[in-house]
């Protein structure tokens, strides 16, 4: 049998109430090129497992063993990739069109320069209001995000096969290997490019709990990657300024008026934790003789 000529790679973890969608948006594509699908899945104990295996045309690879390293698992899976490009697709990011495929690999077959596309990555449909206005912002036409030092998502995007193996994913980041890998494919010259035809529906809604972990967790990679940690103040500026963002969003949304009170603790949450994320890298890096 040929080869497909893209590896879709999707990652899953109790993802019951997605995975279905997902896995029959993958089987609608129209796409040019052929294609396959590689699951890994990390020890769900929902139907997610279930689910995978009522499509006999997946092929299943189990995640390498011991302590789960995000990038450890997504080496694991482009080894097992056979295809030139290969895109990674999260079981809960559910492509919205049947022409999501064709649209996110276009750049990469098109365009020697591009190490990387990622897609559009809408809010469902029970998002917090606020998680939608920063879905609108961070992708949509991609303006606003363009402006930005920095910003890509490993959620739906493609690479690479031959790039990837070359540069694998970092071994030691417990999160943000997504932006680590596309940081130093920027720094050798390579290109990334933004994909808005090609859209998925793909969202959190956090509790405060969850939401300090995850920003903690994303600052304390974010000192790794790049070596700098954010002051208090610019960190306490940065909070208010997108509470001002948040109230004009909500202003003009009155279904999302609920919401009012929390913006400004959801954005001081956000800029305090990545802060203290930071510093935490920081002092293990100090820490070592």
């Amino acid at each position: 049998m040929e080869d497909p000529v893209i590896s879709i790679v999707m990652r899953s973890h109790n993802d019951d109430p997605y995975i279905g969608r997902t896995l029959e948006s993958f089987r609608s594509q129209r796409c040019s090129r052929s294609f396959e699908i590689v699951s890994m899945d990390d020890s769900s104990t929902d139907r997610t497992r279930e689910i995978i295996a009522e499509y006999p045309d997946i092929r299943r690879v189990d995640p390498p063993p011991g302590v789960y390293i995000p990038g450890k698992t997504l080496n694991a899976a482009v080894r097992a990739c056979r295809g030139e490009v290969v895109v990674f697709n999260n079981a809960d990011a559910i492509p919205l069109d049947d022409e999501w495929l064709e649209r996110l690999t276009a750049p990469l077959f098109a365009e020697p320069e591009v190490a990387a596309a990622f897609a559009n990555q809408l809010p469902r449909p029970d998002a917090f209001w606020l998680v939608r206005k920063d879905s609108y912002r961070a992708y949509g036409d991609g303006r606003t995000a363009a402006k930005w030092d920095f910003f890509f998502s490993l959620a739906s995007s493609a690479a690479r096969h031959a790039e990837l193996t070359e540069y694998p994913f970092s071994l030691t980041l417990r999160s943000s290997e997504d932006i680590d890998w596309a940081w130093r494919a920027v720094q050798r010259g390579r290109q990334l490019h933004y994909v808005p035809d090609a859209r998925v529906e793909h969202s959190h809604n956090y509790d405060w709990t969850a939401l300090w972990r995850r920003f903690q967790s994303e600052g304390d990679s974010a000192a790794q990657i790049f070596g700098t940690v954010p002051g208090c103040f610019g960190s306490l500026v940065r909070a208010a300024m997108e509470t001002l963002r948040d109230f004009a969003f909500l202003a003009v949304h009155p279904r999302g008026w609920r919401e009012i009170p929390a913006a400004p603790i959801r954005r001081l949450i956000q800029k305090m934790a990545f802060r203290r994320g930071g510093l935490a890298a920081f002092a293990r890096k100090q820490a070592k003789p």
